[in-house]
């Protein structure tokens, strides 16, 4: 294959930390080349052994050596050590071995040639790893020796994609059952002898034209004279030209005999089908997981796809997303498992090499992959057109050593998958930019609040495109409130997407202004009529006081809100509804108030949860109703999971779940209207401290006082019309607020000289602050702080306290 001559295989015995030659062919004796070598010898074969690098030395370099290299008085000599690890990249452990050539010249071994002894060592490597015992046992005769490592019958090709030449040697024409003499040196003579099925996999990866799989690991069948069809395993390199187009592929194919069975043939027939079938990489991956899942025995199965170094799953089986390590659910979401890549060295290294990888129990994995599984992990990685797309993760909970089968396996189903890929991948290019945008245009967390839990999902449709209008959202607003969104524009199309996140912005800026929940989405109308897209929306805002337990709830031709209060049965709260925005422009949105109790669950809905052509709206409602019912609150998230895994949906879905806890602590408030004199800031000041006084706060008297006197003086000296200055106590913060009319937020200084005689306020406020910001409230703005208190008396509300009318 090499020319090479001479060449050795040494193995390692781990128990004497010593390398053994296990196999040699070509006059070991005549380069003086050690039997036994230790693992620390000063050596190029123990150097590429321990760093698992590939080494090629000429003679100059091999003199810096002191032991295991040829014999230099000889000849002149350039000489090639190739690590065999059968465990996958970035794995701690080390090679498990080596391959030696060595070759009369003065010249080394030039490229093509390097690449293809590494493509046999990978061979090599792989036959041990189905079975062939790992390391010699000691000294013996030196056929025993050889029968330590599993006989490897390979040859190589050298193929230029352009013209369709092929270089196959004497090994590879008796693999694929052509005679030398009558071999005509091109390709297509080659694929005459794969079998029909394999075909598409195979010219994928060897065939003319433009590669569409850069797949390196590859099983597939030729015929044999005789009929029958005889298993190879293809590893190769696909080398491009200066413009980065595929110009070379330089392989190895080897004879799977080693395999102590075949794939069979009803299995391989129902994988075919299934990719035949896809029609997106999202279907040919649900057709590989089902394969992966039932062929290989295994306890989970994923498929992850790569997205701007982020792996998200998106098939999983069973679906049983909370068993997946917390890294991969940061917020302990569970409609998208994502991790960055950077927090997954191991399988970043996998995806780099492009191979298949297993890892055995035990195995010194990081967090985000040893948490998927404890028995053994495989994966797979998957590329299309020049690109990795994506990762198969194949798990198992107890140890689990994979036979011979489950390895071809593997190897069948990643040249067959990498070949639907680039038959699929460019007609599902739009539909993962739509799943993108949709997914950036909802929150990817949910704001944790005291006295309330929310959980939301979003599922798109089972049919059609991959994106929708549907959204939803939930954040804070002041003074312990807090706003619930659930909303759908009409059509399925990245203009309805668009929008939607047009109109999403728009609620959630003119709730930040403190405006009630009719009026938002009065405001929200009016700017969908003026945009004229053609499209309408419908919406469901609610606004709920947490210190209260109140809910205002707001519809715009959306379905209604469910409530769930404890002990009593579910209802659908359908009195009050507005007509769509966008379709009147002006509309009005009648609101409707319920009081919560703790423990009550309010479950917002889109249509495509409830609604479908052989459900109508009514009997969905009802169903929901019926299974919110029967739900068990305590665990929100499961409680979501259930409600929406079980629906009967073909369009975008979403559901988002408030449980109301309430406030055991409730805070105190006090209020006054600044005047506009000289002296409003000591009046400010005499306030704030009759209000502390009676609120049993001392200890922070100053600290208060002075965040006080520099807001409300900021307030004053640079704003026109009121100011007002609030005071909440909860538990053991105290809030300042100050709310004027201007809406300019104002600005921190980045360095404050000591001629300057302005900018320090707002240092001083952040030094004297637990936290503090800006919110914009109504046509101004409200600058807040809160500070760090320890209350002596328990206040009573209204004690000393001055409120504007």
């Amino acid at each position: 294959m090499s020319g090479a001559n001479l060449a050795a295989v040494y193995l390692v015995n781990a128990e004497t930390d010593e390398l053994r030659v296990v196999h040699a062919a070509g006059g070991q004796a005549h380069y003086a080349l050690p039997e036994v070598l230790p693992l620390s010898a000063d050596s190029p074969v123990a150097d590429a052994v321990r760093s698992h690098q590939p080494l090629w030395d000429d003679s100059a370099e091999l003199a810096s050596y002191h032991e295991g290299v040829p014999d230099l008085r000889r000849t002149v000599v350039s000489l090639g050590v190739v690590p065999l690890s059968p465990l996958p990249p970035g794995t701690v452990r080390g090679a498990t071995g080596c391959l030696v050539v060595v070759n009369d010249a003065l010249v080394g071994f030039e490229s093509d040639r390097r690449i293809l002894l590494e493509l046999y060592a990978e061979q090599i490597a792989s036959a041990m790893d189905v079975g062939a015992p790992r390391a010699a046992e000691g000294a013996g005769p030196a056929t025993a020796r050889e029968r330590t490592l599993p006989l490897v019958h390979a040859g190589t090709f050298r193929l230029d994609r352009g013209s369709g030449r092929i270089d196959a040697d004497q090994t590879l024409l008796e693999l694929v059952g052509i005679p030398p003499e009558t071999f005509d040196a091109h390709v297509e003579s080659l694929i005459a002898r794969v079998f029909l099925d394999d075909l598409p996999t195979f010219i994928a990866v060897v065939g003319r034209g433009k590669v569409t799989s850069d797949v390196g690991d590859l099983m597939f069948r030729v015929r044999r004279p005789s009929g029958e069809p005889r298993w190879l395993h293809l590893r190769c390199r696909v080398l491009t030209d200066s413009t980065g187009r595929s110009a070379r592929v330089l392989g190895v194919v080897a004879d799977t005999a080693y395999h102590s069975e075949e794939v069979e043939a009803a299995g391989l027939e129902e994988l075919s089908r299934g990719l035949a079938d896809a029609l997106t990489v999202r279907e040919v991956a649900e057709a590989v997981v089902r394969c992966l899942h039932r062929r290989l025995t295994a306890d989970r199965v994923a498929f992850a796809g790569l997205q701007d170094d982020r792996l998200t799953v998106s098939v999983l089986e069973p679906p049983k997303p909370s068993e997946w390590p917390q890294i991969w659910r940061p917020d302990n979401r569970t409609e998208w498992l994502d991790a960055p890549l950077s927090d997954l060295p191991t399988l970043a290294a996998v995806l780099r090499s492009g191979r298949t990888a297993v890892w055995p129990a035990g195995s010194d994995l990081e967090q985000g992959l040893a948490g998927i599984t404890q028995g053994g992990l495989a994966v797979l990685p998957l590329s299309a057109e020049g690109r990795m797309i994506g990762v198969f993760l194949v798990g198992w909970d107890t140890p689990h050593q994979l036979s011979a089968t489950e390895r071809a396996w593997l190897s069948v189903t990643a040249g067959r998958c990498s070949e639907a890929v680039g038959r699929t991948a460019a007609a599902d290019t739009e539909r993962e930019r739509l799943r993108t945008l949709q997914k950036s245009l909802l929150p990817r967390e949910l704001p944790e609040v005291y006295g309330a839990a929310s959980v939301a999902r979003y599922l798109p449709a089972a049919d059609g495109p991959a994106m929708g209008g549907d959204w939803y959202d939930v954040f804070s607003l002041s003074d312990d409130h807090l706003a619930l969104v659930v909303g759908d524009v009409q059509g399925h199309s990245a203009e309805a997407a668009a929008v939607m996140g047009r109109v999403s912005t728009a609620v959630r800026a003119y709730a930040a202004e403190g405006h009630p929940p009719d009026v938002v989405l009065a405001r929200a109308n009016r700017l969908l009529t003026g945009m004229k897209t053609g499209l309408f929306a419908t919406c469901c805002f609610v606004s709920l006081d947490l210190e209260e337990g109140n809910a205002w709830f707001v519809r715009a031709g959306h379905p209604p809100p469910l409530l769930c209060q404890p002990d009593v049965a579910p209802e659908t709260l359908d009195d009050t509804v507005g007509p769509p925005l966008g379709v009147v422009a002006e509309a009005d949105f009648p609101m409707t108030m319920v009081d919560l109790v703790p423990g009550a669950v309010v479950a917002l809905v889109t249509n495509g949860l409830v609604e479908s052509a052989r459900l109508p709206l009514e009997e969905g409602m009802r169903r929901m109703c019926d299974r919110i019912g029967a739900a068990d609150p305590s665990d929100l998230r499961r409680m979501a999971d259930d409600l929406i895994g079980g629906a009967d949906r073909r369009d975008d879905a979403v559901l988002l779940l408030l449980r109301y806890d309430g406030l055991d602590l409730r805070p105190v408030r006090a209020g006054w209207r600044a005047w506009r004199l000289p002296d409003a800031v000591m009046h400010a000041r005499r306030f704030t401290a009759r209000t502390l006084r009676s609120w049993g706060v001392s200890e922070e008297m100053d600290a208060i006082q002075l965040v006080v006197s520099e807001l409300v003086t900021n307030a004053v000296v640079h704003t026109l019309g009121d100011v007002r200055l609030d005071l909440t106590l909860a538990g053991d913060r105290l809030r300042v607020a100050v709310t004027d009319s201007l809406p300019r937020t104002p600005v921190k200084p980045t360095t404050v000289d000591w001629e300057a005689t302005g900018g320090r306020g707002l240092l001083l406020i952040e030094a004297m602050s637990e936290a503090w910001g800006s919110v914009p409230v109504g046509g101004g703005k409200q600058v807040w702080s809160e500070i760090a208190v320890v209350p002596h008396t328990v206040p009573a509300p209204d004690v000393g306290t001055e409120r504007s009318p």
